[in-house]
């Protein structure tokens, strides 16, 4: 019986951590499309957690029907006048309306509402990381780094650049450095271009180019990852470590702050993999993150939360490119009737949105490739 209970308890705990960090991203999303709509007077008809057929739900007094569905990978709030869940628009639905009907049309609303209940969502996310690091930083506490060098890994970008254990780093490319996370930050987002790092040695002042580079490293489960590094480190248990414990608003803009760098950091991949510097492998889809949402759960459910937080910006971040069916197709597609004084045509919309729809099945397929070796690993056991 034990071996059973082992053998089922972690993909169980897995799959539990994953829809419970995907389900608070998602709602917060479609809660902000929806609250907007409403303030903007927009008959809403219904508001999903996954898509397909329905488990349960409810109605509302407004008349919208709150409910769960089968395949719990997203959601959406669908308006009276959509043809369908991507709130594609319904020509012949709104010729058959009647005045008042026509009020709580969405696709009847000016620009600047519909502009405003489509950007709603992705606002919403960053609303949520930010209300979920704030409340983080203050009750527990920002914990920080001497920027020191404890140790350099052989053959690193950062020994063959004469960096030693030791040396304190005070500033790279000018921007003045205090904690070891910023080392991090900066070399992250900077893979492959020359960053002077000026290093304090024993009181002497030095000027050291260094070049981040793309290193292959295993993780706690055994995974090959490919992470932008140089090869220094602090050791745990070395002392320079300190607990800062900031006021509520000071904590408000450290969460601003680490939200900021979320964004930075995942655009700053997405263009260095455009521009050949780093490889698609680490792009992952909803394996992934239910292996990391398991691992997470298994410190305690306070880190799940903090995952919330990054899946939260990422969310946001992801939805507001334009592509066709996301949120950012649509404010595209607004953006061009603003220019244009008028939309696109039907014609062209729905040849946008095909093409929105193979490419955000590529990148799901693509990613789902990515994740093969994890599922190996889950069916494997070790997890």
């Amino acid at each position: 019986m034990d071996a059973i209970w082992n053998a089922v308890s972690g993909p169980l705990m897995y799959g539990f951590a994953f829809f419970s960090v995907l389900m608070i991203v998602v709602f917060f999303h479609e809660l902000g499309h929806f609250l907007v709509a409403r303030w903007c007077g927009v008959k809403v008809s219904a508001f999903s957690i996954g898509f397909g057929p329905e488990i349960g739900g409810f109605y509302d007094r407004h008349g919208t029907r709150w409910k769960l569905s089968w395949i719990p990978l997203g959601g959406y709030v669908k308006f009276m006048d959509d043809e369908n869940a991507a709130s594609v628009a319904s020509p012949d639905a709104l010729s058959k309306m009647s005045p008042e009907e026509r009020a709580g049309a969405f696709h009847a609303k000016p620009l600047w509402q519909r502009a405003a209940v489509v950007a709603a969502g992705p606002i919403a996310n960053f609303i949520l990381a930010i209300v979920i690091f704030t409340f983080w930083f203050w009750s527990q506490g920002v914990y920080t780094t001497e920027a020191r060098v404890d140790d350099v890994l052989p053959d690193s970008p950062a020994a063959r650049a004469g960096i030693k254990p030791g040396d304190v780093v005070t500033a790279i490319e000018g921007q003045p450095i205090t904690v070891f996370e910023q080392i991090q930050r900066n070399v992250s987002t900077n893979v492959g271009k020359t960053l002077t790092f000026e290093i304090n040695r024993g009181g002497q002042k030095l000027e050291i180019p260094v070049t981040p580079q793309v290193q292959e490293q295993v993780d706690e489960a055994g995974d090959k990852v490919r992470m932008v590094l140089i090869g220094v480190r602090r050791i745990p248990g070395q002392e320079g470590m300190t607990r800062y414990q900031p006021g509520f608003f000071e904590a408000i803009g450290i969460a601003g702050d680490r939200t900021w760098f979320v964004v930075t950091s995942t655009l700053g991949y997405f263009g260095d993999v455009v521009g050949g510097r780093q490889g698609a492998d680490q792009l992952g889809g909803p394996i992934r993150i239910a292996d990391v949402a398991g691992r997470v759960a298994s410190q305690g459910w306070e880190y799940i939360i903090q995952l919330a937080a990054f899946l939260s910006v990422s969310v946001g971040l992801i939805n507001l490119f334009p592509i066709p069916l996301l949120d950012g197709g649509h404010l595209m597609f607004y953006a061009i009737e603003a220019v244009r004084g008028r939309p696109l045509n039907e014609r062209h919309q729905e040849i946008g949105f095909r093409i929105g729809m193979a490419v955000v099945l590529s990148l799901m397929i693509f990613a789902t490739f990515n994740d093969l070796h994890i599922l190996k690993r889950w069916l494997g056991g070790a997890v």
